[in-house]
């Protein structure tokens, strides 16, 4: 399957790409599969996070302002915790998609014509 790219009368480039059969391809639905089998666990873990710390603030008052030190207390601490856990989870990803599936895609990408 080549990329045979032409230049249309307004300058856009259009592809000669089967996209349908790309995405029905056992590298783009391996792709699929180790994308889903990271997101959708660590989007539960983390909406469960989030409804857990709405939770104790609606629900826990007394809990949610246990000092912990100074003015510190445990409210705070659990939203410090959310933001911290955006970039965990951001780093994460970062390292898993740089392991795992880009080079799957670059490899997919190659050989439908594109650049890696």
């Amino acid at each position: 399957m080549g990329n045979d790219a032409q230049e249309t009368g307004s300058g856009a480039m259009t592809s000669s790409v089967d996209f349908p059969a790309v995405q029905q391809s056992e590298k783009f639905q391996t792709l699929r599969k180790r994308h889903r089998s990271f997101v959708f666990p660590v989007l539960v873990v983390a909406l469960l996070w989030y409804l857990a710390y709405v939770l104790l603030a609606g629900y826990a008052p007394e809990f949610m302002a246990i000092p912990v030190f100074g003015n510190v207390n445990v409210g705070l601490l659990i939203g410090l915790g959310q933001v911290v856990t955006t970039f965990v989870i951001t780093m994460v990803y970062v390292s898993y998609a740089n392991r795992k599936l880009d080079p799957l895609a670059a490899e997919i990408r190659t050989e439908n014509g594109g650049e890696a």
